[in-house]
């Protein structure tokens, strides 16, 4: 009866941690506005082909897009219509993102995010964690954060900001470009245009 346990603990130990192999954490979602945005359907949009200013400058164009091309689905989800070559949009999207790597030991950092000055803080411990003590070491994590911004392209005026941030680990799927973009531009996007200066869980 015993060895039964020990057996089906094991299996079960086994299949939770298939489990946090494949899983998609939770994303972190901060979202400010002014005001609701009160654009009309099929409003034209155009994304800046430069990245938002801050700590996605400099990054790699392949993997930017895929963030661009998960941002673009989500506006559009929205109503919003991609303008064309030629086609003068009246909003101006920019897109950021920054993906970090290190070994995790539980710590938080601060993260800013605003129009007008507003601030938002995260946990960066949104991972899921098992209390099994497999050996080598702590896993490695990657930080995940996508920045976008809808200005009025005639003013320059932000009419929308946000940020989602996720902590998954370097070898499960859910960090691979396209899979994590797509996560944290489904979470951003989620409710639209969120309630503004609050930070949220999106899972």
């Amino acid at each position: 009866m015993t060895r039964h346990s020990s057996v089906a603990l094991l299996c079960a130990a086994a299949l939770a941690l298939g489990g946090c192999a494949t899983a998609v954490p939770p994303v972190e979602v901060t979202r400010f506005h002014n005001a609701v945005p009160n654009w009309a359907p099929e409003t034209r949009y155009a994304i800046a082909t430069a990245p938002l200013d801050g700590p996605g400058t400099g990054m790699p164009s392949l993997e930017w897009n895929s963030y661009r091309t998960a941002v673009d689905q989500q506006l559009q989800r929205q109503g919003l219509v991609a303008a064309g070559s030629n086609e003068r949009a009246p909003l101006l999207v920019r897109i950021a993102f920054e993906r970090s790597e290190e070994p995790r030991e539980g710590r938080r950092s601060p993260v800013s995010v605003g129009v007008g000055g507003s601030t938002g803080s995260y946990g960066s411990g949104v991972g899921l964690g098992i209390g099994l003590n497999l050996g080598g070491g702590p896993k490695r994590m990657a930080d995940l954060q996508l920045s976008v911004r809808i200005d009025d392209a005639a003013t320059g005026q932000a009419l929308w900001e946000g940020r989602a941030l996720a902590a998954v680990p370097v070898k499960a799927p859910a960090s691979q470009p396209s899979l994590a973009a797509a996560k944290l531009a489904e979470a951003l996007f989620k409710d639209f245009p969120g309630e503004s200066g609050r930070t949220i869980s999106v899972k």
